[in-house]
């Protein structure tokens, strides 16, 4: 046997001795690495140290998943099914809705656009499909959570009565309905404007045909002016196109329900109640102008509903594009 080295460092004797190095083939040092029978170790430890190591992360984990268990009982506990916690000025939302619009396509790069050629019936079937769809709710009342049970048809002298929610009137779509293919087939598309929901929100109206804005539309002030004083609580609604060329292209606009012109006033608050559906403005363009583009925006009228011109940040109004081909 070969004689250790001996060493001296900071008053201390080290000995080094020179070992012989164990003959291992490869397998036999994987195989240690998880099993060594000679040690008795599983992985670098013996069986005791795992059962250590387990019984503290058994613990450790088990505390751990309760105390979140805890703290999920009690933030549920604040929350409520029926409202939202926050609203109207508390919340992120705040109080100024935005405007939607359907049909919308699932195709991504023409998100805002409706371009179809009347003249191909797979065209106009691929809208005529998005607005089915869109529409089931509304068609057909048995798809609703409750089966449409507390739908209600509704007028500005007869709000809903208690549990119940105003219906949307299809039959007062005309050319705008479902069995008319919402007038794409005739190159008269419609497209339907909704108003976001916000819990608890109330409309202030322009109810007073002497005090409307001075920016509002003539044809819109001019159907204020004449209609019955009793539907004047309404959010009205108006599209135009938003450069002068698109307002030369974007020929002659029809509202429907006509009398209506918005959105009737008995549809708010919004409160969650099974069975809601938010109303509709169904636009039909008549006659725009063929092979181009059209840029249109469409707003909503009330006293606390903020406007934005912004492109960036549309408040109050939507934005859409609109392409009759031939």
């Amino acid at each position: 046997m070969s004689a250790p080295n001996k060493q001296v460092q900071n008053g201390t004797y080290e000995f080094d001795y020179m070992r012989v190095p164990e003959n291992k083939t490869r397998w036999e040092t994987i195989r240690n690495g998880f099993y060594n029978p000679a040690e008795g170790t599983y992985c670098g430890h013996p069986p005791k140290k795992w059962a250590i190591t387990a019984m503290f992360y058994s613990c450790f984990f088990s505390v751990l998943a309760l105390l979140f268990a805890i703290s999920m009982k009690g933030l549920l506990a604040t929350l409520s099914y029926e409202k939202p916690k926050w609203t109207l000025d508390s919340s992120l939302i705040g109080t100024n809705p935005g405007l939607g619009f359907r049909p919308i396509s699932d195709n991504p790069d023409e998100k805002s656009l409706i371009w179809y050629s009347a003249s191909n019936a797979t065209e106009v079937g691929k809208w005529t499909h998005l607005l089915d769809t869109f529409l089931a709710d509304y068609i057909d009342w048995s798809l609703l959570p409750n089966g449409g049970r507390n739908q209600q048809i509704c007028d500005y002298t007869q709000p809903p009565k208690p549990g119940n929610v105003c219906a949307v009137d299809v039959s007062k779509w005309g050319p705008c309905s479902p069995s008319e293919k919402y007038g794409y087939n005739n190159s008269a598309p419609c497209v339907f404007i909704k108003l976001n929901r916000i819990y608890g929100w109330v409309p202030e109206y322009y109810n007073d045909t002497k005090d409307l804005p001075s920016d509002m539309p003539i044809e819109l002030v001019n159907h204020i002016k004449t209609i019955n004083s009793s539907w004047l609580n309404t959010v009205w609604v108006s599209c135009r196109g938003e450069d002068p060329h698109d307002n030369e292209a974007i020929g002659k606009l029809k509202y429907y329900p006509p009398e209506s012109h918005g959105f009737p006033g008995y549809y708010y608050p919004y409160e969650n109640s099974q069975g809601y559906l938010s109303p509709l403005v169904a636009i039909q363009f008549l006659r725009p102008t063929r092979n181009r583009i059209i840029n249109v925006e469409c707003r909503a009228w009330a006293k606390n509903i903020g406007y934005s011109t912004k492109k960036t940040e549309k408040k109050g109004a939507v934005h859409f594009e609109l392409m009759v081909d031939d």
